[in-house]
């Protein structure tokens, strides 16, 4: 399957089966993480692991959006690691960078036939206090994912677009 075909039929999962993934399956989609750009590759991203039941369950906690999910990653950067726009707005990459990686994770899973959904419901306090977060730690997003169960299906929502026009801008506005 092409780039393009992958990145139109993947869609969030929300239905999973219990089986766990493999240890070599989620490392391929750790490392494909590494591999993602950052700002002057300063890769301030950190990624805590979540797929011991208890971690998964203390997830459950901080958010209601795991789906029954067997793993998930929670995708972090480090303010302090991070490069800042410093010569104009000092605004800091972290929050690009995180969301890069997890672009690369999520389409990477879904080459390999596991289903992810990208999760940014979640108090972000109680994930702190939760998986005792440095301070300079910054959570992200969750990245959610194992198979898809047999019946998954995407969301309607899944085809709908807005119309290209008002996306997409050729010369000027």
């Amino acid at each position: 399957m092409d780039f393009a075909e992958l990145a139109r039929r993947r869609y969030s999962v929300r239905k999973f089966e219990e089986r766990p993934l493999e240890k070599e399956t989620l490392d391929a989609i750790l490392k494909v993480g590494m591999y993602a750009p950052t700002a002057k590759n300063l890769q301030p991203q950190r990624i805590p692991v979540l797929t011991e039941q208890e971690q998964l369950e203390a997830l459950d906690g901080c958010t209601g959006c795991r789906f029954g999910a067997p793993a998930a990653l929670l995708v972090c950067y480090d303010k302090d690691a991070c490069w800042k726009r410093e010569r104009y707005d000092a605004k800091p990459s972290g929050e690009t960078d995180a969301a890069i990686v997890t672009t690369h994770m999520m389409l990477e899973a879904a080459s390999l036939g596991v289903g992810t959904t990208w999760v940014m419901h979640f108090d972000p306090d109680a994930v702190r206090r939760t998986f005792a977060l440095p301070e300079h730690y910054e959570p992200a997003a969750l990245l959610v994912m194992g198979y898809p169960a047999p019946d998954a299906q995407p969301s309607p929502m899944h085809e709908a677009s807005l119309p290209e026009e008002q996306l997409i801008f050729r010369g000027s506005f």
